[in-house]
């Protein structure tokens, strides 16, 4: 009986996969009360960190520290910026570490315009940090937008950048508007050039702007937008968290694709709208441009902005994210070619399951 049981018990688990819940929780309050978009939150030797976008020109990227991943208090501003340049927007850091110094990468351009990637360097988490020795990750002369960079270390130790770039062609059903790409990191200050599209815009609710005119493409679109892209391993897959939509209003929020390997091809099967996080009138105006941190107590928890009620600014917030074991027959986020690569590696780990399952059985007949 006990054999044909863990054989039952096998046969359940290698069936299954784990996809993240919508948050179902959101506070009534921002952990911090100022101006911190796109916030990025980690963890290291015990303390807690966040860093975002600013409001405030001239001062970059406003920090928060806190002890339980709970309580915040802002610690101040940590990249000193160029003062010879031309550059005057800079967004969306993330922080990762390596070899005990600290990588600090983000987006430079003018306005929303001529963005390219730049990484600073640091010994410790808080800087400073000096935009006057960091590199350029992009030409802008080659690419002339990209912003939202997400450097991710691999269980083998491998390094690779997730960002955002626009893309123009409509290729396999895909919108026009801003998608998001990876590539491998030869070294923490340099890219491979061999990007790989991880997610472009197809539903509805991801468009940024109706007839958008945009004068360095010389053309007007219908603008859809995927950024902010924040991975996470969980029990073997990649899953990519995203945000969709307009940042400036409602129709932001989170989703996510998910793929068994790194560089993909990952699957997103949202519908109507964003599933992880969405507005909900009265309660929150666009939940998105998401990190992820695993918190003391070794629960996930999902850190995300939302705009106040007049719109006016984006303070961050945390909620827990919890995941669930589904089928993926019944999974939102296997369909076609990707249910066929996660059906194929079930298959292999099926084989071996039998093979020690029969000579389990095999030894337990003769013990008995």
């Amino acid at each position: 009986m006990f054999p044909y049981l863990f054989l039952l018990i096998s046969l359940t688990f290698i069936n299954s996969m784990m996809v993240p819940l919508p948050v179902s929780n959101y506070p009534k309050t921002p952990v911090y009360n100022g101006h911190l978009a796109d916030p990025f939150a980690w963890e290291y030797n015990g303390s807690y960190y966040m860093i975002g976008t600013g409001s405030d020109q001239g001062q970059f990227f406003p920090t928060l520290i806190s002890n339980d991943a709970e309580h915040w208090q802002f610690y101040g501003y940590v990249m000193i910026p160029r003062t010879n340049t031309n550059l005057t927007d800079y967004w969306a850091p993330e922080v990762a570490v390596h070899e005990n110094l600290f990588y600090l990468y983000y987006s430079g351009g003018i306005g929303d315009k001529l963005h390219r990637l730049r990484v600073a360097t640091s010994t410790n988490p808080l800087g400073p940090y000096r935009d006057d020795g960091a590199q350029d990750l992009t030409d802008i002369t080659k690419l002339q937008f990209a912003i939202d960079p997400h450097a991710f270390r691999d269980v083998d130790g491998k390094w690779y950048l997730f960002y955002s770039r626009d893309f123009l062609d409509t290729n396999d059903g895909y919108r026009v508007g801003t998608g998001i790409v990876i590539d491998i990191l030869e070294n923490m200050t340099k890219l491979g050039g061999n990007e790989r599209v991880v997610l472009r815009a197809k539903h509805d609710w991801q468009r940024f702007a109706k007839d958008r005119y945009m004068p360095q493409y010389n053309g007007t679109w219908d603008w859809y937008t995927l950024e902010g892209a924040a991975t996470w391993m969980q029990d073997g897959r990649y899953y990519c968290f995203y945000s969709g939509g307009r940042w400036e209003d409602e129709t932001y929020g989170v989703d996510y694709g998910v793929s068994s390997n790194v560089l993909g091809p990952y699957v997103e099967d949202s519908d109507t709208q964003a599933r992880i996080t969405h507005s909900i009138n009265g309660i929150i105006i666009g939940p998105g441009h998401n990190s992820i941190i695993l918190g003391p107590d070794q629960y996930t928890r999902i850190v995300y902005h939302a705009l106040n009620n007049d719109r006016t600014m984006r303070s961050p917030y945390i909620s827990q994210l919890d995941w669930s074991q589904v089928s993926p027959s019944s999974s939102p986020t296997t369909t076609t070619s990707s249910v066929n690569d996660l059906h194929h590696e079930q298959g292999l780990i099926r084989i071996v399951i039998y093979f020690l399952v029969y000579m389990f059985s095999y030894s337990w007949f003769f013990i008995m």
